[in-house]
């Protein structure tokens, strides 16, 4: 979704701005304060990226796992390789198998979770998520272009942290 965000440092400047939105008589239900006291930003939909890596991860383990056990099955069957000799033939090949799967887990855990947690996030979801955790406060304006820009002109008299 496209937005207009205005960051604020702290509840009585967002608040100010807010007043003067109401007193311009625009509409509010595509104005939103995020931040402590107010909306939160699950609420708004932007997705916590731990949260997305978490399924990420379950979602690769649900192929991988089974994939893996497959594939190091089929290795040990084909190459004939006697590593676990105690085990005997069929036990040998399980064994391949087994290790095979935690192959797969391994890499559904550090493919999906690691690598999906550091460049999981498609927009700007970790920016706004960190500057409301610093306890910033943000406006957010959703709708056509002319009023995010006279929503944008008059937030600017407020000389919010960032506006964009």
């Amino acid at each position: 979704m496209d937005y207009l965000i205005a960051v604020f440092p702290n509840r009585i400047e967002v608040e100010k701005a807010y007043t003067a939105l109401e007193k311009a008589n625009l509409p509010l239900k595509q104005i939103s304060i995020v931040g402590r006291g107010y909306k939160t930003a699950t609420e708004l939909g932007f997705i916590d990226p731990e949260e997305k890596a978490k399924k990420n991860a379950i979602r690769m383990a649900f192929w991988l796992i089974p994939f893996g056990f497959f594939g190091g099955f089929t290795f040990d069957a084909i190459t004939n390789l006697d590593t676990f000799a105690w085990a005997g033939t069929p036990g040998d090949h399980i064994i391949g198998g087994i290790l095979g799967a935690i192959s797969g887990a391994m890499g559904s855990f550090f493919v999906g979770g690691g690598i999906g947690l550091a460049v999981g996030s498609e927009d700007n979801s970790l920016a706004l998520r960190n500057r409301i955790d610093a306890g910033k406060y943000l406006i957010l304006v959703q709708g056509s272009d002319s009023l995010k820009r006279e929503v944008a002109s008059i937030l600017r008299t407020f000389n919010p942290e960032n506006l964009a």
